[in-house]
């Protein structure tokens, strides 16, 4: 630009195309925008939505159910964004698209930067519930921070699954009145979705992080199996939820079962359009037992 222009600019207020403050902005909401993809946006909403409905289903009133909304979300996105920094380099490697960071669109310092925020605005979110509830969120955080840093390419792979799903149920009614602890077949149920998920989710993962030397319990077994065991902890976990309280199921829990079978076994038979289709059938065999204790009301409290 010459001296002339850069005068003609400073004197009537007009700006190049791609300069000035209105390029400045557009490059500002793109990196936002980036940076909201690399937290794993669907599980993050999908696991805090759920958590929620079950703080409702166990009777935390409107302030309860807001600050247990509040603590997961921060402590799914500090996990998003610290799994999405940690893993640039192999998701480059193996051509995954949709990958803000390894496609350059944010940079790993500022993903560092969310994830470390995100999850020191868990801790005071989590406590807030008190001091037991808060302590369980947080070791299941902390877990699946331990994953993305290194279990993940381990046999251990699942633990943080099970343990980071697990503690959810006490967490919710920890918070409650007098600190009851759930029921064993409410945090297996939990547990075991954890499990499914984890499952579901790498399955389509598994070529690409055997040719970058990821080698997790579902790698180490391939994808043959993987496919077959997926819907028998989804299913497990919802038998659980149906029979666990030890009542007759009654229709609500026969129709959470058909349920859990049909988006179980819909998710293998749709994985060849959709690789994710898995995955989703999983947060829905979740919904589905979040429905159902929504229906039974608050019976996941030990007595």
């Amino acid at each position: 630009m010459t001296s002339r222009q850069r005068g003609r600019e400073r004197a009537t207020g007009e700006r190049r195309p791609g300069t000035g403050e209105g390029a400045r902005g557009r490059a500002g909401f793109a990196a936002a925008v980036a940076l909201a993809s690399a937290c794993h946006p669907g599980p993050t909403v999908a696991v805090t939505a759920l958590v929620t409905a079950l703080a409702v289903a166990c009777g935390r009133d409107a302030a309860g159910c807001v600050l247990v909304a509040a603590a997961v979300l921060a402590g799914q996105l500090s996990i998003g964004w610290c799994n999405d920094a940690v893993d640039a380099a192999r998701d480059a490697a193996a051509g995954r698209s949709g990958k803000p960071v390894a496609e350059g669109a944010v940079g790993a310092r500022t993903v560092w930067a969310a994830a470390l925020a995100a999850l020191a605005l868990c801790v005071p979110l989590s406590l807030a519930s008190g001091l037991a509830a808060g302590a369980v969120h947080l070791a299941g955080v902390a877990a699946a921070w331990a994953y993305d840093l290194w279990l993940k390419a381990t046999v251990l792979s699942w633990l943080p699954y099970v343990v980071g799903f697990g503690v959810l149920p006490p967490f919710v009614t920890l918070g409650l009145p007098g600190e009851p602890w759930p029921a064993w077949w409410a945090v297996s149920a939990a547990a075991l979705l954890g499990c499914g998920g984890h499952l579901a989710n790498v399955l389509p993962d598994i070529p690409g992080d055997l040719a970058t030397g990821v080698r997790g319990w579902p790698q180490r077994l391939g994808a043959a199996r993987v496919r077959a065991l997926v819907p028998l902890p989804l299913l497990l976990a919802t038998g659980l939820l149906v029979f666990g309280p030890g009542r007759p199921p009654g229709p609500w829990g026969w129709g959470a079962l058909a349920a859990a079978a049909a988006f179980a076994l819909g998710g293998l038979l749709l994985e060849g359009r959709s690789p994710r289709a898995p995955f989703a059938a999983a947060v829905a065999v979740a919904a589905v037992d979040v429905v159902l204790l929504l229906a039974l009301g608050p019976v996941i409290t030990s007595p």
